[in-house]
């Protein structure tokens, strides 16, 4: 068995014959585990080959030396499905891979992949993390690859690294180092960066195939002549033809056209055909859905976070559901080599549950007790989360008015210094939002004494581009009429942990206050008719907030800035037979 490329006749080789596939992304850290089956099964009844699979390295090392790799993260069990199906892998275990990923890689803290000069990259601290999350993953890896009887055809080392400013070629021959020893010498280790001519140098290293992925919008002669000019010989090699984009909160739904996606394959396919083997994958080919808080965040002049939903406009939606771009895609395949015989699996039954009738059960600030068990962290001033190691969601900064305010006076925040999201209660009455490149001071009034608190969301770390070290939380003081505020409490808040014990439904309700503004929780349940089917939860009047069901976090909804007005809820975290509990963080404004 062996899966080589061919430079003569500029092409892969697979077990001596020359091979072409068609593959397709799909992200099994966004796709419940009981979905698996089913998402695989359409992929390959669409005709593609192979998959491409991301790994993200903080969806199993949420802390230094902690792995897991357990029902959902269980990424053997997924790639032993990908060969049951019949399919071939490409792998792409990063260490960073972006994909719109909360931070794109790794834990908190540890900043980008910066040069010599800065940390992390070759510090030595960073490098021994990067070798003990491969020296972990790895050998799960390689008894998998196609060499050794499985059908992992090729790996993949780093991501775009060419479109990180550092340009570090001895961090990637540190990785080419790491990747040899650990897979062995068979393997075709590849890169992959855009068509931009210095990317391509700064992404790829000798030992490296270069790969180039670019849209439909593209010239498809172009752009591979770029990869030409950094791979005169060998298969051209699109490792990402998007299929569609993805949507950013408070910006229009982004689409493309089934027939335009076609097109472009029949164009590349045409070229392969006629000029050499020529290989494509699509990305995506199923997005799937950002649960909890692993949706990322672009800078592109400003702060852009993306939506739960990571529809991707793809050829099988958010619900794994085949769509027009699907079935064009399909007819394209056919004309150049034979589909797998049988039907397309339908689009999963769906269940319209009804209303749910919720009720309030306490303000955020009245639980602190139960959501911050060990009670809060005093400092003269603001800590990240980063510096108190809370990864995702919420972390309360608490402080006193030093004086009386009897005229309003202006409570601010230097620029770039609320990260993302900043919810002010004066006295526990909400006072209005602060926000990340948005509004940045509130005009207040109090007396010397009050309880200021500040409820910060992390909305998403950036996962590409320099400014990859994106951290959460206040990171510069509040100033009231520009005296800055000091000795805070700040709490933690592990809002999941609880929701997951049980809490709030097997506890006592709270003596809440009756208003609707400002963070609080609220609570319902609702009974499945005997199925548990997928459906989708809408938020008519909602403003913004989380939501669980049954513990599991299905994400962030945010209704009042779209595009996204629905969260979609898989059937697998329904209970049929007793009631479903849904909990809501609601953080402005209920209905």
């Amino acid at each position: 068995r062996s899966f080589q490329l061919d430079y003569e006749e500029d092409c892969f080789r697979k077990d001596g014959a020359p091979f072409r596939y068609i593959s397709g992304s799909i992200h099994y850290a966004r796709i419940p585990r009981p979905a698996w089956r089913d998402r695989l099964l359409k992929v390959y009844m669409s005709g593609l080959s192979a998959v491409q699979v991301y790994v993200p390295w903080n969806y199993h090392e949420p802390l230094p030396g902690v792995y897991d790799f357990a029902g959902d993260r269980d990424v053997e069990a997924f790639l032993d499905l990908t060969a049951e199906l019949g399919l071939l892998v490409i792998l792409r275990p990063g260490p960073y891979i972006c994909a719109e990923w909360e931070m794109g890689w790794l834990r908190a803290g540890w900043g980008g992949r910066c040069s010599k000069a800065e940390l992390p990259s070759l510090s030595p601290a960073y490098l021994e993390a990067v070798d003990s999350w491969l020296h972990v993953l790895l050998p799960k890896i390689k008894p998998r690859l196609y060499q050794h009887g499985g059908n992992i055809i090729s790996v993949q080392v780093e991501n775009e690294y060419g479109s990180y400013y550092a340009c570090d070629y001895e961090y990637l021959r540190h990785l080419l180092g790491s990747f040899r020893a650990l897979l062995g010498s068979e393997v075709l280790l590849f890169t992959t960066d855009s068509t931009r001519e210095e990317e391509l140098r700064c992404g790829t290293l000798q030992g490296l195939y270069a790969t180039v992925d670019f849209g439909p919008g593209s010239n498809v002669t172009e752009a591979f002549g770029a990869q030409r000019r950094v791979e005169p010989k060998g298969p051209l090699v699109n490792s990402e033809y998007y299929t569609g984009w993805l949507d950013y909160w408070g910006e229009a739904h982004a689409s493309t056209s089934p027939a335009r996606v076609a097109r472009g394959l029949e164009d590349m396919l045409q070229l392969g055909a006629s000029v050499n083997m020529q290989v494509v994958s699509w990305y995506m080919f199923h997005g799937g859905t950002n649960f909890a808080y692993w949706s990322g965040a672009d800078f592109k002049d400003q702060y852009k976070p993306v939506t739960t939903s990571y529809d991707y406009d793809a050829p099988l939606s958010e619900a794994g559901d085949p769509t027009d771009k699907l079935f064009a895609i399909r007819t394209v395949i056919s004309k150049f080599q034979p589909l797998p015989v049988g039907p397309m699996p339908p689009a999963t039954p769906k269940y319209a549950y009804g209303w749910v009738a919720l009720q309030k059960y306490a303000d955020l600030l009245d639980v602190l007790d139960v959501l911050c068990p060990f009670g809060p962290i005093q400092s003269q001033f603001p800590l990240t989360f980063e510096a108190i190691k809370q990864t995702h969601g919420f972390v309360v900064y608490r402080t006193q008015l030093p004086r009386d305010v009897l005229d309003p006076a202006t409570l601010g925040a230097p620029p770039h210094s609320i990260c993302d999201r900043g919810y002010v209660m004066l006295q526990q009455e909400y006072q209005g939002t602060l926000e990340r490149d948005g509004q940045t001071t509130l005009r207040v009034t109090g007396r010397a004494g009050d309880t200021l608190d500040v409820l910060l969301e992390n909305m998403g770390r950036i996962s590409f581009g320099a400014n990859i070290s994106d951290f959460k939380g206040l990171l510069g003081n509040l100033s009231l009429d520009s005296s800055p505020l000091s000795n805070w409490l700040i709490y933690p808040l592990a809002i999941d942990t609880a929701i997951q014990q049980g809490w709030p439904h097997a506890a006592l309700p709270k003596s809440s206050s009756g208003g609707r503004a400002g963070p609080a929780f609220y609570t319902g349940t609702f009974e499945t008719p005997g199925i548990a089917w997928d459906t989708f939860v809408k938020f008519p009047g909602w403003s913004k907030g989380q939501l669980w069901i049954n513990g599991f976090n299905l994400g962030r909804y945010w209704p009042r800035r779209g595009p996204q007005q629905t969260l979609f809820v898989p059937g697998s975290v329904l209970h049929v037979g007793r009631p479903n509990n849904i909990t809501v963080l609601e953080l402005e404004g209920a209905p």
